[in-house]
């Protein structure tokens, strides 16, 4: 029989129980949120060992929590009397700067990647907050800065390593178990757990970014800006709109510190000079309030918000993906982006066009290639007395832009109370998702995700 005692044996990393020392900071997950108590949280530091979690799992009926960043805002890297797979003890990234390659062990954050690949003034595209983890935002589609000019970070992976529910070793590429390959490109967590990604590079080094803070009565017009000028915009440019509170750092006039102020986050991979004369179009539309724009290194762009959003928050999203951005729809957002209710809370616009259109639609999972933004208003704040007004807020925000946008939502930004969306957040391809699930994973062993019921 398969006890926890066979799986301390077989799982070299520590097997982590309520009796021993350092368990309540093993089953803390990023968003403080969520207090659950797994059974066991296994740190895995080999493939063998993700194999023996995924055994014990799938032989004893325990729920399988996968957790690589431990960053799912819903909290799916850990369950109630689950057994925890923590990828942790498994960060390693080689880069082979001649062929334009990184190796990507799944618990890497994109911290990992960046200064690893930044050695040779290469990137891959990621999000914007380097504590995430890659295995978790590569497997929903992989939003930000370099998406516009290089694709998400799905269109960058050659192949995966991934244990899937039977406990066997597959590798998936174009060429080797393709259905599988192309479901884990936007089909989330459902399919096993990825051990390695293997992934494509670009020259990326010093880049041009930043943000521009405007007045609240100026930010329509800005927006609008925005709008117009990213559809037809060089794709090296990968900025976006957003709402936050002042936050207190040097280049903020102190009386305006935790005031609301909506903004333009700037990033350019381009030529400087050609850069700068785009950055400035948005200081032709109104004055900024503050403004820190500069060259620097790209790994350090991709951590300018770490220090808002640090582990122990509480947090409640909502996603949206959007074709058109109207002028309703801008009215919308200012209808409630003011009201942001903490200085770590904020909502971005992200631009998928660009690179990202470049993919047909059923070349990977991610399934809303017709889609020119994705929305995520993100509740975070540190005080659990303030969870009811504050997820209300996030609520009622995404009410007001539901009129203006898709049907589904980028299942990274999903919330738990998501569910019910799960095929609209998939999209175009959920039918073929269900089908590869059904071959991999019949008995829906993974199915603590934004969930594909088999």
């Amino acid at each position: 029989m398969t006890t926890l005692d066979t799986l301390r044996t077989d799982v070299s990393g520590a097997v982590i129980t309520a009796d021993d020392p350092g368990y309540d900071e093993a089953r803390r997950v990023y968003n403080f949120m969520i207090d659950r108590r797994p059974e066991a949280v296994a740190v895995c530091t080999s493939t063998a060992d993700v194999v023996a979690v995924v055994d014990y799992a799938r032989e004893t009926g325990a729920d399988l929590a996968v957790r690589g960043g431990s960053h799912s805002v819903p909290g799916f890297g850990t369950a109630d009397g689950a057994v925890v797979a923590d990828l942790s003890g498994m960060r390693g990234v080689r880069v082979d700067p001649e062929a334009r390659v990184a190796y990507v062990q799944g618990g890497a954050t994109f911290n990992d990647v960046n200064v690893a690949t930044g050695e040779h003034g290469l990137a891959t595209p990621g999000g914007i907050i380097s504590t995430t983890g890659v295995g978790g935002l590569t497997l929903g589609g992989g939003i930000g800065y370099l998406a516009r000019a290089y694709g998400l970070s799905v269109d960058n992976v050659l192949s995966v390593e991934i244990v899937t529910a039977d406990g066997q070793v597959r590798t998936a590429s174009a060429d080797e178990n393709a259905d599988l390959f192309w479901a884990v490109r936007g089909g989330g967590g459902n399919f096993g757990v990825v051990t390695e990604f293997r992934f494509q590079l670009h020259p990326v080094a010093n880049v041009l970014a930043g943000p521009i803070f405007f007045e609240l009565a100026d930010g329509p017009a800005v927006f609008k800006h925005y709008r117009d000028m990213i559809a037809d915009a060089p794709r090296e440019y990968g900025g976006f709109p957003l709402f936050n509170q002042a936050p207190p750092l040097p280049f903020i006039p102190e009386d305006r510190v935790g005031e609301p102020l909506c903004g333009i986050m700037n990033c350019w991979t381009g030529d400087e000079a050609e850069g700068l004369a785009l950055i400035d179009s948005f200081r032709q539309v109104a004055t900024p309030v503050a403004e820190h724009v500069g060259v620097m290194p790209f790994s350090d762009v991709n951590a300018l918000f770490d220090g808002l959003v640090p582990r122990g928050l509480q947090h409640y999203w909502k996603a949206a993906f959007v074709t058109e951005l109207t002028d309703d729809a801008i009215d919308a957002h200012f209808q409630h982006g003011p009201g942001v209710p903490a200085m770590n809370s904020t909502m971005h616009i992200y631009p998928i066009n660009g690179a990202c259109h470049d993919v047909s639609e059923d070349a990977t999972a991610f399934g809303h290639r017709g889609a020119s933004f994705a929305t995520v208003i993100a509740g975070m704040w540190p005080d659990p007395a303030e969870n009811e007004a504050n997820t209300a807020w996030v609520k009622d925000y995404y009410a007001a832009i539901a009129p203006h946008s898709e049907a589904g939502g980028y299942i990274n930004f999903a919330a738990a109370d998501d569910q019910a969306r799960v095929p609209d957040n998939f999209g175009a391809n959920y039918e073929r998702l269900r089908e590869v699930k059904r071959k991999y994973d019949p008995q829906n062993l993974f199915h603590l995700n934004q969930n594909i019921v088999p």
